[in-house]
C-alpha cells in the first residue's frame, strides 16, 4: 500500500532540493521559489541549523516540507519532530524507516542498481531515490529500472534540471528532485532573483 503523501509528491512533479552553505541563503531560496509557484521543499541537513528552517516552514500549512541527506535514525527523529513530512536518505539506511514511520512521514531510500532497489524495498522505503541519476545514464537508466520495477515510485536526483526533467518523467520517474539548477548559491548571493525564478518557472512549465 502506498504512503498517503505520495500522490502529493507525484502531483508536485518537482521537489527543489535546498542545499546551501548558510541558513539565510536557504531561507532566501525557499522564499524566491515559493513566489515562483513551488510549495514542496526538501531541506538538506547539510544546511546549517536545517531543523530550525524545517520547523519554521512546517508551520505554514500550504507548504509540504521534507528533510534531505538524513543519515541516522536520530536525525530522522529530529527532523520529524521539527515538522518534516518526508525523509530522504541518499543511500539505504534501514534504521531511518521506523523513525519516519513513528511520525507518519514518507521515507525515500537511495539506490542505483536493481540489487539496491530491492534492498530499499525490503527496507520498506515508500519511494526509491535514484542518485546520482545523470552519471548513471539519466532518463535511460530510469527507463531500464522501470522495465523491471513497473510499480516502484522512483525519484531521480543529481543532474536533473529544467531542460531534461520532462525526459525523466517520460522515462517513468514519479517525480524528480532538482538542486543546484534551482538553488544556485551564486545567483542568490548576487541578488539575482529574476534568474532564480526564471529557472523555477521553466521547471514548473516542463
Amino acid at each position: 500500500m502506498s504512503h498517503p503523501l505520495l500522490p502529493r509528491l507525484v502531483e508536485a512533479r518537482v521537489v527543489p532540493v535546498v542545499r546551501t552553505r548558510t541558513l539565510e541563503t536557504a531561507r532566501t531560496a525557499v522564499a524566491w521559489l515559493r513566489e515562483a509557484g513551488f510549495r514542496t521543499f526538501e531541506i538538506t541537513l547539510t544546511v546549517p541549523n536545517a531543523t530550525a528552517l524545517i520547523a519554521e516552514l512546517a508551520r505554514d500549512p500550504a507548504l509540504l516540507v521534507g528533510a534531505g541527506t538524513v543519515r541516522t535514525a536520530a536525525e530522522a527523529y529530529a527532523c520529524c519532530e521539527a515538522g518534516a513530512r518526508f525523509i530522504v536518505c541518499p543511500w539505504n539506511e534501514p534504521e531511518i524507516v521506523p523513525a519516519g514511520r513513528r511520525f507518519g512521514a514518507l521515507v525515500m531510500l537511495g539506490a542505483l542498481t536493481p540489487d539496491e532497489v530491492v534492498e530499499a524495498l525490503e527496507g520498506f522505503a515508500d519511494v526509491v531515490k535514484i542518485f546520482p541519476a545523470a552519471s548513471m545514464g539519466g532518463p535511460a537508466h530510469i527507463r531500464a529500472l522501470r522495465s523491471v520495477f513497473p510499480d516502484v515510485p522512483f525519484c531521480p536526483t543529481g543532474g536533473v534540471e529544467p531542460g531534461n526533467l520532462r525526459a525523466y518523467l517520460d522515462a517513468g520517474a514519479a517525480f524528480v528532485g532538482i538542486g543546484g539548477r534551482l538553488v544556485d548559491e551564486t545567483l542568490i548571493a548576487a541578488g539575482d532573483k529574476d534568474a532564480v525564478q526564471a529557472a523555477a518557472r521553466a521547471a514548473l512549465a516542463a
